[in-house]
């Protein structure tokens, strides 16, 4: 199956129906980001068949700029957000070394196989969770659903407890659930990010199951 199999099915859905004319409506009334052509990134470069790892965001950066449509990223030239700045320094932690580039971009781990995925896909400029609706949610129970039911082992990283809530969907054994708090300043600073070793736990999860690591530095 391919993310346009499953969109294809999902279109016919009434929930679908009513959160694109909910997205019609927004994306001409108001500043939404991220650009509607990029709303649907984190399935672009992360194609179905080639999910390795998950990292679910909340919604998406909401001041002009910086959403892209991979959580947690943003663009090279915009400040890199507190939230990514732990999580580099996480990686840094765990593989002893540095990396070459600080910038916000994440697409390099999009094409290895980290489907970045935000559980809202959009919101108003300066509103955060503004477009959490239940048409979202319905559409987000969907994908997970179908990650879910991949036989390819996929490591699902669930950070805060948002992200947490949605290891009740998760049941499938071929797969690893890691979960730790939020790498934001307001949760990383309270315990329970640093030292979470996830990236490496990662990496030996998949090369157990024969699969290429992730390169995680950039």
């Amino acid at each position: 199956m391919t993310w346009n199999e499953v969109f294809k099915q999902i279109r016919s859905k009434d929930y679908a129906t009513k959160l694109n004319k909910f997205l019609d409506e927004e994306y001409a009334n108001h500043t939404i980001y991220p650009p509607r052509e990029m709303m649907f990134n984190a399935f672009k470069y992360t194609p179905l068949e080639e999910v390795k790892v998950v990292i679910f965001g909340q919604d998406p950066y909401h001041e002009e700029g910086q959403a892209m449509g991979l959580s947690f990223s943003v663009p090279d030239h915009i400040k890199t957000p507190p939230s990514l700045v732990n999580i580099y320094k996480e990686i840094e932690t765990e593989y002893n070394a540095q990396f070459k580039n600080r910038g916000g971009d994440l697409t390099y781990l999009a094409k290895q196989g980290v489907l970045l995925l935000n559980t809202i896909l959009t919101v108003r400029e300066g509103m955060p969770l503004s477009h959490n609706i239940k048409e979202y949610n319905l559409f987000m129970q969907d994908i997970i659903s179908v990650l879910n039911s991949q036989n390819q082992p996929i490591v699902f990283l669930l950070w805060g407890g948002n992200a947490k809530g949605l290891a009740k969907y998760l049941t499938n054994k071929n797969h690893l659930i890691l979960t730790a708090t939020h790498p934001s300043p307001l949760g990383a600073n309270h315990g329970g990010w640093f030292n979470c070793n996830h990236f490496r736990l990662t990496n030996d999860f998949l090369v157990k199951n024969g699969l290429k690591p992730i390169n995680w530095l950039k």
